[in-house]
């Protein structure tokens, strides 16, 4: 079972590769790329309509992967995670049977020596386990009774064990296509994927994320997080307190509740401000299965809280990466395009070589234009308006001269649900209205901080000043001498290309020549030179595809 497992995860991806082999790289440079755009959208869509499908029916890692490749803008065709954006845990539960001899082996007593009751039927079945409805014993400290149980499914460290080796050879495959190559690096990507997914695969490492969430939030009334029975839980078995309420995407339930669903999103967007900017440790999965809404109590006189549930993937910011996105979070709150360009290099989100002044330019356009728009409003623009923009910018837009370094995708993936969500809960949500308010306090901090930048600023220029007179001699010298060299990256880069298409042309005519000599051959009876023609075509070919 397991090694057909593993040669469908490779069938699967083989074929995807052949078709962008034939489609994107061999029709084009034969002269047919007409073709190839012709049928794109459907090709792309069928492509992530079969992995959605296949990764459903399989379970394991292969949702996790579509979750995964959903938040890869930079990398996949909008077509593919639009199809893979809402990809959830859609899997069949296991046998209680099963779930029963999990626990019991985790904790060497029977499923009734720990629990008064426990409901066979799951609350929802993930890729890697399932959440059960139970009710403890009551014994001197454990602070609740009714708990959820999250089970890890049984075989499940073998499956994705498995499926992380089939990936591996796939991400080789994958690594020598240029579009994805310049703009990430799939084996490490791979590792990073792998590195958290075994994390959330650990339950024990799961209980300790919810408690150091809930001690940054230990202030916050309108923030509510479930409390870990650790005497029931082990590497494979999670206990937590029974906090289900409203689910957040249940907007009849939340406006039966009286509560107000533009505060809700605006609520939940300023907790993600905090866990970025503030904490440096985010909930990284705030899918609707994850968050609830509690109503206001009028017994107790509680406010209406926002509910966190499953830590299993959570993010971790550096100093460095939070230092960037402030910087990128206050050039945007300010509408500073220079200093947003500045952000994407301390980021390292800008590839080799890309032209800064044109970002810029196109990013202080982009303010001109979209800042401060609502979703309805940047959906309902004129196209003529967007149109005008890709055209004075298409440069930028053909080349997308970004990347996402492998510790910024589950910041990536995380934004992109939030937003989806905040948008739900108000149509009319502004990202821009909840953004400048923390952009001023960010600004506040800096003046609170002027002495430190004001040096820093007089040390660059001075570092600049003293050398310019060495400098400015260096020039005249080389002047006066005849060396002086002109860089003209735009014109080698062009003449690279040319020189690129040249050598693969010429591949490309000499496999036609071999292929249809073959056939001629094998017509006229030469078997055996029509198979050492075949063989030329086929290295030919191979050349023509890897060629750089």
């Amino acid at each position: 079972m397991l090694r057909s497992r593993y040669l469908r995860i490779l069938w699967f991806f083989g074929r995807v590769l052949l078709q962008v082999l034939l489609w994107d790289i061999f029709l084009p440079a034969m002269g047919l790329r007409w073709m190839a755009v012709r049928n794109r959208t459907r090709r792309l869509r069928s492509i992530a309509a079969s992995f959605r499908a296949m990764a459903i029916q399989m379970g394991g890692v292969m949702i996790k992967v579509g979750q995964f490749l959903s938040a890869r803008l930079d990398v996949l065709p909008r077509e593919i995670t639009d199809e893979l954006v809402n990809l959830q845990d859609e899997v069949r539960p296991e046998r209680f049977e099963d779930i029963r001899r999990v626990i019991e082996e985790e904790f060497g007593e029977a499923l009734e020596s720990r629990f008064e009751w426990f409901n066979p039927e799951p609350l929802a079945a993930a890729s890697i386990g399932q959440v059960h409805h139970a009710r403890l014993r009551a014994e001197e400290g454990v602070p609740c009774t009714g708990v959820v149980v999250k089970v890890q499914r049984p075989g499940i460290d073998q499956i994705v064990a498995v499926d992380l080796a089939a990936l591996r050879v796939v991400g080789r495959w994958i690594q020598w296509y240029e579009p994805v190559r310049k703009r990430a690096h799939v084996p490490a990507l791979l590792e990073e994927f792998s590195h958290s997914l075994y994390e959330e695969m650990d339950y024990l490492l799961e209980g300790k994320h919810a408690e150091t969430f809930a001690e940054n939030f230990a202030g916050d009334a309108g923030v509510c997080v479930p409390r870990v029975i650790w005497s029931h839980t082990t590497r494979r078995v999670l206990t937590l307190e029974d906090v289900r309420a409203i689910k957040i995407t249940d907007y009849a339930a939340i406006e039966t509740a009286g509560l107000n669903r533009k505060e809700v999103a605006e609520r939940l967007f300023a907790t993600y401000l905090k866990q970025i900017f503030e904490d440096r440790f985010f909930h990284a999965d705030p899918h609707p299965g994850n968050l609830f809404v509690s109503p206001p109590s009028q017994e107790t006189g509680e406010p209406w809280k926002l509910i966190f549930v499953d830590f299993g993937m959570v993010g971790h910011l550096t100093e460095t990466t939070l230092s960037g996105l402030r910087e990128a979070l206050i050039a945007i709150g300010t509408q500073d395009a220079g200093r947003l360009v500045r952000a994407y290099q301390q980021l390292h989100i800008l590839l080799p070589g890309a032209d800064l002044e044109l970002i810029e330019k196109a990013s202080a356009e982009a303010f001109s234009r979209f800042w401060g728009r609502t979703a309805p409003e940047l959906t309902g623009m004129a196209r003529e308006e967007i149109l005008d923009f890709a055209r004075e910018f298409r440069d930028v837009l053909y080349e997308m001269p970004f990347q996402v370094p492998e510790n910024f995708i589950l910041l990536g993936r995380c934004v992109s649900i939030l937003s989806g969500i905040c948008s739900g809960l108000d149509p009319d949500f502004n990202i821009w209205e909840q953004i400048t308010p923390y952009t001023q306090k960010l600004v506040e901090n800096d003046r609170g901080n002027g002495l430190r930048f004001l040096t820093t600023e007089v040390t660059d220029t001075l570092r600049i000043l003293i050398g310019l007179p060495r400098r400015s001699d260096a020039l005249l010298n080389r002047i006066e001498q005849g060396k002086l060299t002109v860089q003209t990256p735009e014109l080698k880069e062009d003449i690279r290309r040319v020189e690129k298409s040249i050598r693969r042309l010429s591949w490309g005519i000499l496999f036609a020549a071999f292929f249809l000599g073959g056939i001629q051959l094998y017509l006229n009876g030469d078997v055996n030179l029509a198979l050492a023609s075949g063989g030329g075509a086929f290295l030919s070919l191979l050349i023509f595809v890897f060629s750089k």
